[in-house]
């Protein structure tokens, strides 16, 4: 069976809390915006002759990037995008800056809660479609810093592919943050005075913190669930 709307959104909540960045520059938005440029390009849906807008955003509304996939109109006056998909496109990045969670969570949270944009109080500019997700930062969980988001006209694909995007991107860069780490060479032996004596070397355990997300104790869409892309 597919899964709920409630398992939807759940999982979507997930991703929020668990792809989160040390850090997020306007390179980190050229190098982002290009991955999904190229992995829409390599897709089934680019083939059959889709098109894709793409932006990202500081959460102030600064444009970081910005491109389409295709064109707006060929000889025949029919186009892989429109117009439209940018009025659709700043509709959902406008979702995230209201709620601070993905378009995808929202339209999901919605649908499992039963209510309409106008119970919750999001209508006019706003559209409730999958494809914008915020870009958090591991160590300011008031609010995201930026958003990312795309349209082709699909809800789920549009947010999981974003998703995987910057999922991907999270990895490079945390191999990148490995590569560059100084690896500590050994430690020489120092000779005993004594051939009596013996040198031992005891190592402190290291510590890690976890990653806890707080969300906004007011949110009318928090939906919780007793259950990684």
């Amino acid at each position: 069976m597919p899964p709920t709307d409630a398992e939807l959104a759940s999982q979507a909540l997930n991703e929020e809390s668990i792809y989160r960045f040390r850090s997020f520059n306007a390179n980190d938005a050229v190098t982002l915006g290009l991955s999904l440029r190229k992995r829409f390009r390599a897709s089934s849906r680019h083939a059959k002759g889709k098109g894709l807008a793409i932006s990202i955003q500081t959460i102030a509304g600064h444009t970081l990037f910005a491109c389409t996939v295709g064109d707006l109109g060929g000889l025949s006056g029919i186009g892989d995008v429109s117009l439209d998909s940018w009025s659709c496109l700043e509709g959902m990045i406008a979702v995230v800056r209201r709620t601070g969670h993905s378009s995808y969570y929202v339209e999901k949270g919605m649908g499992a809660m039963g209510k309409t944009p106008k119970q919750l109080g999001i209508e006019g500019n706003y559209r409730i479609n999958g494809g914008a997700f915020p870009i958090w930062l591991e160590n300011a969980p008031c609010c995201p810093i930026a958003v990312v988001a795309c349209y082709s006209g699909s809800s789920a694909d549009d947010h999981h592919m974003v998703v995987a995007a910057v999922r991907d991107y999270l990895k490079k860069m945390s191999r990148d943050d490995e590569f560059a780490m100084p690896t500590a060479s050994m430690p020489m032996p120092v000779p005993p005075r004594d051939a009596r004596e013996s040198t031992a070397w005891t190592t402190e355990p290291s510590s890690s913190t976890g990653l806890s997300l707080r969300l906004p104790e007011h949110s009318e869409l928090e939906y919780h669930d007793d259950h990684d892309f």
